[in-house]
């Protein structure tokens, strides 16, 4: 049987219409990283280790999945190459384009992303600031370097001095002092306590002192922008991304010293569990080669993409990009991460002439990027050669229904459910980037930039028909 492309999978769940995303999203349970919640869970009870997290035991089955539906395409509906109406899409896109609610700088790419033919453009390579579109390219390097796979380990080793466990920083952005997260999976300082408790008691010890080490990042802890409700210090230790409420997305006052509150609580989870803290956790440097008393670990990075782009989490954004320049020998910094990043993408094959990555969240409006490397980023998720970046396509929020995009095309338009896309805002800059299935059966990726623009909600309600139109067009 030969192998199902990726535009094939998705036509299959797009052609049904909107009837059909309305029922799946709303039976599917709630929503964790852009994926299905319950069906992970579902497979995760089958596993006779009681978790995804561990190697020993039988596969879990399947989880069970929506009814296919490429039987009701019927025959000679799928895209053939070469069958575009690329003239068609330029007469519906160009008036809107023109449109002055999105400012006096404008660009566009639209691109069938099965065969990399470009069905409309305005400006691709023109470099202009993206915003949170930026957290694309963030995306693509850090799965490019470090794989879907790869974990962000918290540990806590034995300290210098006698009596002394030093709690070590990995840069782990779903590190969590919640006994549950309200974001889904990922480091636990709670297990971690428990297990280091246990440790500490099996060697006879009750006692200690608290070092906690996050010296993992280099560099300014600031963002250039300065202290802001979008973003927490970027540290290495850090949880809850520094929130002080039950909160997991969207604006809030930050702690101002994260890594500091963080061992903190992590002293109070010790002792709850018998473990006398006898003072203040201080910073401390934790011994080379030093063994672990206890690790946990993040969720995995695909599902940290994932989580990043559906709700457009400055705080992941940041930390991904520090992975990528550790992936790479450079410092974990802003300026490490920036020329990482830089190289990472290049070597996907994009082109990053006049691009630069100041951060990896797109609060920078130094950041620098072209709609057409964001749709050859699009393209190259979408590529079957290339499954490390899939979570590029499936963290993407859903028009309508998910993440930065819940209210925005939703209700009776013809692009709720079906377009996928990264949003943009900052003051006086616009963009929409993502993907969409569109009539014909074919996988489109489109990129649309602006700025100074009058007013954001009028530049995001003109980005958004520039979506819904390519959706339409067959």
């Amino acid at each position: 049987m030969p192998p199902v492309k990726t535009w094939q999978l998705i036509a299959g769940s797009a052609v049904a219409g909107l009837a059909l995303s309305a029922v799946t999203v709303g039976a599917a349970g709630p929503w964790d990283s852009g994926q299905r919640k319950a069906e992970r869970d579902r497979a995760a009870s089958w596993s006779l280790t009681g978790g995804a997290d561990h190697a020993a035991g039988s596969l879990p089955q399947p989880a069970p999945s929506a009814p296919g539906v490429l039987a009701g395409i019927g025959p000679g509906t799928l895209h053939e190459a070469g069958a575009s109406n690329s003239g068609g899409l330029a007469e519906a896109l160009e008036p809107l384009l023109a449109d002055p609610a999105l400012g006096t700088l404008r660009t566009a790419s639209v691109v069938d992303a099965a065969t990399g033919e470009v069905l409309y453009e305005s400006g691709p390579r023109e470099a202009m600031t993206p915003a949170s579109t930026v957290k694309i390219a963030t995306a693509s390097a850090a799965l490019a370097a470090l794989g879907p796979e790869y974990r962000i380990r918290t540990t806590v080793v034995p300290g210098a001095g006698p009596g002394q466990v030093v709690l070590v920083g990995g840069g782990d952005p779903s590190l969590t002092a919640k006994k549950k997260s309200p974001a889904g999976s990922g480091g636990s300082l709670v297990a971690l306590a428990a297990d280091t408790a246990q440790a500490l008691k099996a060697g006879g010890t009750h006692s200690v002192t608290l070092g906690y080490d996050d010296s993992l990042y280099t560099g300014p802890a600031r963002h250039p922008i300065g202290e802001n409700v979008n973003l927490a210090p970027v540290t290495a230790l850090m949880a809850d991304e520094g929130r002080p409420d039950d909160s997991s997305s969207g604006p809030v006052e930050r702690s101002k010293d994260p890594a500091r509150d963080t061992a903190r609580a992590f002293a109070a989870l010790l002792k709850e569990r018998g473990i006398k803290v006898t003072a203040d956790p201080a910073r401390a440097k934790a011994p080379g080669g030093a063994q672990p008393l206890a690790t946990t670990l993040s969720t995995p990075l695909g599902g940290l993409v994932e989580r990043m782009l559906t709700n457009s989490d400055n705080d992941i954004a940041e930390a991904l990009a520090r992975h990528t320049a550790l992936a790479a020998g450079q410092p974990a910094s802003f300026e490490g991460a920036e020329k990482a990043v830089t190289d990472k993408l290049a070597s996907l094959g994009v082109d990053t002439a006049g691009a630069r990555f100041a951060d990896g969240s797109g609060l920078n409006r130094a950041d620098k990027v072209s709609s057409g490397l964001l749709t050859g980023l699009l393209v190259r998720a979408a590529d079957p050669q290339r499954p490390a970046l899939r979570p590029v396509l499936t963290g993407l929020p859903v028009a309508g229904f998910t993440g930065t995009l819940r209210t925005r095309n939703a209700g009776a338009s013809q692009a709720a459910g079906l377009v996928r896309a990264k949003t943009g805002t900052l003051t006086g800059v616009n963009s929409l980037a993502g993907t969409v299935v569109v009539p014909s059966g074919r996988l489109v990726a489109f990129a649309f930039l602006s700025a100074n623009g009058p007013d954001g909600a009028t530049a995001e309600r003109a980005l958004d028909k520039l979506a819904s139109t390519v959706a339409a067009t067959p």
